[in-house]
């Protein structure tokens, strides 16, 4: 099995994710990561780790129609199987969707479907939840709507900011993720 993981910024969970495979802990190939922006830390992150990488922009195409269908060129080039996104912040489009319905997933700082989009830390934060989480998914045609693949809860004490609860779900999101993966390749392997 090949894996491609799509990435917009800083690149933790990629991290995460990367030296799982290095280390043999995940039975496939992490065939490229894959940035939506040329300055992305991740891709950094790919460089020291020795992981291929790849990236293009929106900007760079006549419309995001011709960017998708450009980025599924590299996918089906690269035989890839499954897509697993960290922190890519782009809505994937009917083009990805349809090639690889069922096998794109994704990981939100947030008990879904509390708290979806872009701000999910903050917003449970703001919103004086006791009880934010992690959650996996597969990605469907809506913003963190998809089926749900796994949770787990972090509790927000009185004493947390929103940076001590970042941190926190970071944690559980560099655990949760490889875990989930795991399973999800051993099951595809069998």
């Amino acid at each position: 099995m090949k894996v491609a993981i799509l990435a917009s910024g800083n690149g933790s969970n990629f991290e995460a994710l990367a030296q799982q495979f290095q280390a043999g802990l995940l039975a496939a190939e992490l065939a490229f990561v894959f940035s939506d922006h040329h300055d992305a830390y991740v891709l950094e992150r790919a460089k020291r780790l020795k992981v291929p990488f790849y990236s293009f922009e929106v900007k760079e195409f006549a419309n995001k129609q011709a960017y998708e269908e450009a980025l599924l060129a590299l996918l089906e080039k690269e035989q890839i199987d499954l897509i697993v996104l960290a922190g890519y912040m782009r809505i994937i489009g009917k083009t990805l969707l349809a090639k690889f319905s069922n096998r794109i997933i994704n990981i939100h700082p947030s008990l879904l479907p509390s708290f979806p989009g872009l701000h999910g830390i903050k917003d449970a934060f703001d919103y004086g939840v006791k009880v934010t989480g992690v959650t996996v998914h597969v990605v469907d045609d809506g913003v963190d709507t998809g089926p749900i693949i796994a949770q787990e809860p972090v509790m927000i004490s009185p004493m947390d900011t929103l940076a001590t609860l970042e941190e926190k779900i970071h944690q559980v999101e560099h655990r949760l993720y490889p875990n989930v993966l795991r399973k999800i390749i051993n099951e595809k392997n069998q």
